[in-house]
């Protein structure tokens, strides 16, 4: 067969194979220089720290030092940041304290540090061209979306930062690429080509995660389309038996969970090897944890406490010492309940004399050695010092909370009550014969005949009980917030300071703790801590509001130079996706209509490259949006630059049928004919309008960009009708506007 032959052209004036690769060759070149040039654009300005640089940088720094912090995204994005700053010479003593700081005055190689999320940002672009062209677009479609990319104001000024979204985003796109090239060699099964493809997927679907827990998203989108696969194969039509589909089965599940697994524990190894010192990170951890790190305080002043010893015990949450005082519960409260009058037990956060306790046994002691040691499950009571009552709990209502218990005294020498003063000491994750320690020993303290914890919250008593936290005993009795601390010892039983009691007899040695469990414990932590992240902040958004862009975030601002940067994103980009989401949804959903009563308006190859490439892309975006009203945290803009790269992809491709009506079928640009095996290039007629209207596309998109140019980079300043003209929605805070008098 002749080269003419072994072409299918839909168009007279196709391009050959040859010159077609040349052209494509020229526009990923041009879209990366560009990329570069706009991303690198005066990046050293403002040498100050920006928006979340003071959390990022910080962490970069902590890396350098090896002291060990606490973030709630996981590590990989964070250790490229430290690796580049270690690259670039920072000694990380530069503490990122508030935004404005300046880099300068204080000698931080920023513009290295910074250079890493640009170069990711650039690289960004030509993958989004590079999926574009693998699912069988044509080049000015390709273009088109990764224009949408490359002159979006919103990716721009994320990416030129100390931030985590550039390797999000780029972690994000090599994985939707990586998978696109997995799916077109399916036919190819088990070939070296096949599993590199699909481990390649595997792995840049981890440094997603790495990057972001909302890399779990990515994980999704691509998990839906391996999941259609796997049906689709399952089909007694494609004629494979059951252990043919098992095979293809686990071969995914290899490549697609088992490697991401590995890939995803070994950036917690490595993170856990760098950050080897105690640092800001400790108390979110438990004291285990915190006793592996070098120079901990638990691991240096955590001392075994003995029978007798006065104690200070400090609740975990809120930091208030259990405390009590002489003044009685008043008979009744507000809402008409009656108290037992007993002695008040409240948390006060200040150290007092009304804070000691006193450790009693309630088992015969030998009168000297080891067998005086407070141990894990023991049975005790508590003396209260100054007042010589015993701590006490009973079936009566807590002033503000009336399913919970309340919490007195008992006067020491009247036997009468001696079972409720019974409490067992529960060391949290302590094993039989633990001993009870100061700082590390933390506790839960549980009364042995109603089962109830003691706790505490925030919620204040009123004057009468001079306005202290309350304490009542939780029915929950494993509450994670019921748990306590010994703060320090004051004295043992004859009143002697303590302080090195085990310093000779216990040598302080950094001590080991399995790789499974630190991790475990991190990734728990992480995930309550990132759902509590609910307070408010003035530039939170809504989902509802990214795609029209209602809203952005005030990066930064210098009242001389009257510069700020806001991040904002390119208005007839994001307006033009959404535009395509809806054009897809309604071509769809009539074509569907019209197929109920057996009319096909659009052709059966045109509706299946819809449903397959595009309906990959609006997956990708689905999953990278829609989760986002269920999460019950601040929200920002930024959130949703993974969702808005995959809704580029769905504007070239709806952009696409608009222009042509035709297809690109296969997807692969070679690749074998199904049906005659022979290998052969199927074109699209795409036409000089529609590489014009692609053209006029893409040139609104760079003036639009320019418009909002002084918004992203924080330069030139802008004088107030400058700011006004380009404030076009009123919902958009823009600093420096005219004030209108009207």
């Amino acid at each position: 067969m002749s080269a003419q032959g072994d072409r299918e052209f839909h168009g007279a004036t196709s391009p050959s194979p040859l010159e077609s690769d040349k052209i494509s060759a020229a526009v990923v070149c041009t879209l990366t220089a560009l990329a570069f040039a706009l991303r690198f654009y005066k990046i050293s300005h403002p040498d100050e720290v920006v928006f979340d640089e003071v959390h990022f940088g910080k962490f970069a720094g902590y890396y350098i030092l090896r002291e060990y912090y606490f973030d709630v995204h996981p590590p990989f994005a964070k250790l490229l940041l430290g690796l580049a700053a270690w690259f670039v010479g920072f000694d990380g003593k530069f503490d990122f304290e508030s935004i404005g700081d300046s880099y300068s005055k204080n000698h931080v190689p920023y513009v290295g540090i910074r250079a890493l999320p640009a170069v990711l940002g650039s690289l960004t672009v030509p993958i989004v061209y590079g999926i574009m062209k693998q699912s069988g677009f044509p080049t000015a479609i390709a273009a088109f979306s990764a224009a949408i990319i490359l002159f979006d104001n919103a990716h721009i000024a994320q990416t030129r930062l100390i931030l985590l979204d550039a390797a999000l985003v780029f972690f994000m796109a090599l994985s939707l690429y990586s998978y696109i090239r997995f799916r077109k060699v399916r036919y190819s099964e088990y070939t070296a080509q096949w599993w590199g493809w699909m481990i390649a997927t595997g792995v840049f679907l981890a440094c997603t995660l790495g990057c972001k827990m909302v890399g779990l998203l990515t994980f999704a989108a691509v998990g839906t389309a391996v999941l259609v696969d796997l049906w689709d194969l399952l089909d007694h039509r494609k004629g494979l038996s059951m252990d043919q589909v098992s095979k293809h089965f686990f071969a995914r599940a290899f490549g697609l969970i088992l490697v991401p697994a590995i890939v995803y524990l070994s950036f917690f190894w490595v993170h856990f090897k760098v950050l080897k010192f105690s640092g800001t990170g400790d108390s979110f951890m438990s004291p285990a944890f915190q006793e592996t790190l070098h120079g901990n305080e638990l691991l240096l002043n955590s001392h075994e406490i003995r029978y007798y010893d006065t104690l200070t015990l400090k609740h975990k949450e809120t930091k208030a010492f259990l405390h009590s005082h002489e003044e009685k519960y008043p008979l009744t409260y507000s809402d008409g309940r009656v108290s037992s009058q007993g002695q008040q037990v409240t948390a006060y956060p200040h150290n007092d004399t009304n804070n000691h306790w006193q450790v009693v046994p309630t088992i015969t002691l030998p009168p000297a050695g080891r067998g005086r040691i407070v141990r894990h499950m023991d049975v005790v009571q508590l003396l209260h010092v100054p007042t010589q009552t015993y701590l006490l709990t009973h079936d009566v209502a807590s002033p503000l909370m009336p399913t919970n218990q309340e919490f007195t005294t008992w006067p020491k020498g009247d036997e009468s009550r001696y079972n409720d003063t019974l409490f067992e000491l529960q060391l949290i994750n302590g094993d039989d014969g633990d001993p009870w320690k100061t700082k590390s020993g933390h506790f839960r303290l549980v009364h042995v005949p109603t089962k109830v914890a003691l706790w505490t919250y925030t919620s204040a008593l009123p004057a009468w009980a001079f306005k202290q936290q309350e304490v009542n005993g939780n029915k929950n009795a494993q509450d994670k917030t019921a748990t306590w601390f010994v703060e320090e010892i004051i004295s043992d039983e004859n009143g002697h300071d303590v302080h090195n009691r085990t310093s000779a007899a216990e040598p302080k040695t950094v001590k080991s703790m399995n790789f499974f469990r630190k991790f475990a414990e991190l990734q728990l932590s992480m995930l309550q801590h990132n759902a509590g992240l609910t307070a408010s902040h003035p530039y939170a958004s809504s989902p509802i509001n990214w795609p029209f862009l209602l809203s952005g975030i005030s990066f930064w601002t210098h009242n001389d130079t009257k510069g700020q940067i806001y991040l904002i994103g390119n208005i007839f980009g994001w307006w033009t996706c959404v535009l395509a989401l809806s054009v897809f949804v309604g071509i769809m959903g009539a074509d569907a209509l019209a197929r109920r009563r057996n009319i096909k308006p659009i052709p059966d190859l045109v509706r299946n490259r819809l449903l397959n490439s595009t309906g990959f892309f609006i997956g990708a975006w689905a999953w990278h949006f829609l989760p986002f009203f269920l999460m019950d945290r601040q929200l920002f803009l930024h959130h949703y630059l993974p969702a808005h790269l995959a809704s580029a992809l769905v504007a070239g491709s709806v952009l696409n049928f608009v222009l042509t009506e035709s297809i690109n079928y296969p997807i692969s640009v070679w690749g074998p004919n199904l049906h005659t095996g022979a290998s052969r290039r199927y074109y699209t007629d795409f036409g000089s309008k529609g590489v014009f209207t692609v053209g006029a596309g893409i040139l609104f998109l760079a003036l639009t960009f320019l418009f909002f140019a002084p918004l992203t980079y924080g330069t030139p300043g802008l004088d107030p009708e400058g700011v006004n003209r380009r404030r076009l929605l009123s919902t958009w805070t823009l600093h420096f506007a005219k004030v209108s008098n009207a």
